[in-house]
């Protein structure tokens, strides 16, 4: 398996100088001398970004209809990654917001969640796969509609991967930021429409050097009949590490020794 840690080593001191400083437009109160990159992602669009510890990586929804799927993977070592169900079962939750630690099958903090304004954001309803995006939307393909052609999330993210060499079996289940989806007393999910406003933000703090592949394709569930697929903004800095009274190592004991275990690789 392909690792991607020298990517990483002896990174600038300050961002490019070339960078444009999109970042001011959706998170102004970003200290200038701390901005590694930021970026406006298109409804619709995907990418990939690598991210050292120690950085962060702040999301805002610049639209009510946004939705930005997620999923992470140790530079060090691509087969470790980002596990849903070890990390909702540590923290007793079926939500993530703030306080909230992403935990990979090792059982490793990979980020931590340290700011969220909006205090939902769903680690289950998984992708919008093109089987599913041509049965819900009038077709919009490229040859018609050019930048502007309806994507779904799955392969989006099946895209991203591959330039790291990973395959279609090593997708994982995301988290989608900005999306709300409860579950009834059916057992049946439920996805709450408008709940992200424009300015709604999340901020991850990478615990570990990370391959972060993201899609701002809509949700699987959002009901709207029309492909409509919102902006998100993307400022990631340099924020530093977890310290010993950090928010989200107190928040549940499994947290901090989730954290802790991470701290052991980089001692």
């Amino acid at each position: 398996m392909k690792t991607l840690v020298h990517t990483l080593d002896n990174p600038p001191a300050s961002a490019p100088v070339d960078t444009p400083a999109l970042w001011r437009e959706f998170a102004p109160t970003l200290p200038a001398d701390t901005v590694i990159w930021s970026d406006i992602v298109p409804g619709g669009c995907h990418g990939a970004r690598l991210l050292r510890r120690g950085s962060s990586l702040r999301m805002v929804a610049l639209d009510a209809s946004a939705n930005f799927s997620l999923v992470l993977y140790a530079a060090a070592d691509l087969l470790e990654r980002y596990n849903m169900p070890d990390t909702l079962k540590a923290q007793h939750t079926a939500h993530l917001t703030r306080g909230h630690v992403l935990m990979s099958d090792m059982g490793r903090a990979m980020a931590s969640i340290t700011e969220d304004t909006l205090g939902w954001h769903d680690p289950l309803g998984a992708l919008l796969d093109e089987t599913l995006l041509v049965a819900k939307y009038p077709a919009q393909r490229y040859a018609t509609h050019r930048n502007a052609m309806a994507r779904a999330g799955r392969e989006g993210l099946q895209v991203e991967l591959a330039k790291f060499g990973l395959a279609p079996r090593d997708l994982i289940a995301p988290v989608n930021a900005f999306s709300k989806v409860q579950v009834d007393l059916e057992g049946r999910f439920q996805f709450a429409e408008r709940h992200a406003k424009p300015g709604s933000a999340l901020e991850l703090r990478c615990e570990m050097d990370l391959l972060v592949a993201y899609s701002s394709a809509p949700h699987p569930l959002d009901p709207a009949p029309v492909y409509t697929p919102g902006r998100i903004g993307l400022a990631a800095w340099h924020s530093g590490t977890a310290q010993a009274d950090d928010f989200c190592r107190s928040f549940r004991p499994e947290n901090a020794r989730a954290l802790h275990n991470t701290e052991l690789l980089y001692l």
